[in-house]
Formats: structure tokens, C-alpha cells, sequence
């Protein structure tokens, strides 16, 4: 697997849009997003790790989990998909604190995916606060997707 391009990233009001290209085809892309088993390896900064309480991969379904510092502090989450298109779509709502709305928009080109990842921030004022880390976390979190595809493309022998 090639490496991916690094992501491009903008700014807005109260909201984040990260982009990368990655050399794989789209359906694996969106495998890594849509199976927990994957999804748990990779989900989050450089340095967390994930407990996966609930996963239900539906619309309406609820994805619970818990992020794991590396400082040993822990991160309780709560998400609802809002709309699952496979594998072109995700969009999920972020439903503690910070607020937001996710998409998650997988596009075809051929053997490379390019993911464009936006969150709309309830709140500016929340957003205000924590915009700078957002953007570097936001690129870690794409670093550790080219290491889970890379493992799933090895376990299953895809090109």
C-alpha cells in the first residue's frame, strides 16, 4: 500500500474539515469504519485506545464507547448514526459533550479513497476552546486509519 496523501484541513465558524486521500479502494475504506473490529484499533488520537460498549451500525443505532487517555484518563463517548449510505456515507451525532454532527464522506476514485471528515459544532464557543486540538487530532486519528488498512489489507491479502 502506497502511502496516503496527508490530510488537508479547513476552519470555519464552528466547524472542521479534515480530507485525505488513502491508496485503497473505497469498499475496504469503508470496512474499517463499519466493522468495530477494526474500528476499535485505529478510532481516536495517536496514543488512546478504545472499549467498545455498544456498535450498532444502523441508522438510529447507538455507538458507545469509552476512549482511553494516554495520560490514563478516561473518555466517555455516545453516538447515534443519523444516516449510514454504504459505502459512500456516515454521518453520526456526537451526542455528549463536545456536541457535533459528523460526516464521514467516502469518495470512489478507483483504487484510492478520498475520506472527507467534517464536524459541525453545536456550540462556537465550545468550538473556540478546543479548535487547536481538533485539527491535529483529526490528522492523528487518519494516521492510525493507514495503519489499520495496512493490517487489513495483510490479514486479507487485498490489493
Amino acid at each position: 500500500m502506497q502511502p496516503s496523501s496527508k490530510v488537508t484541513s479547513e476552519v470555519t465558524g464552528r466547524q472542521v474539515i479534515s480530507a485525505r486521500v488513502f491508496h485503497i479502494r473505497r469498499d475496504i475504506v469503508f470496512k474499517a469504519w463499519a466493522e468495530p473490529e477494526y474500528l476499535a484499533q485505529w478510532w481516536g488520537p495517536q496514543g488512546f485506545t478504545n472499549t467498545f460498549h455498544e456498535f450498532n451500525f444502523t441508522e438510529g443505532g447507538n455507538w458507545r464507547f469509552t476512549m482511553h487517555g494516554p495520560d490514563g484518563k478516561d473518555y466517555p463517548n455516545q453516538n447515534i448514526f443519523e444516516e449510514i449510505k454504504a459505502p459512500e456515507q456516515i454521518v453520526l451525532r456526537h451526542d455528549c459533550q463536545p456536541y457535533f454532527l459528523a460526516t464521514f464522506v467516502f469518495d470512489d476514485l478507483g483504487e484510492q479513497t478520498r475520506v472527507t471528515f467534517t464536524q459541525l459544532f453545536d456550540s462556537a464557543d465550545v468550538f473556540s476552546k478546543i479548535k487547536d486540538i481538533v485539527v491535529p487530532a483529526n490528522e492523528e486519528n487518519f494516521d492510525r486509519l493507514e495503519i489499520q488498512l495496512a493490517k487489513l489489507l495483510a490479514q486479507q491479502h487485498i490489493s
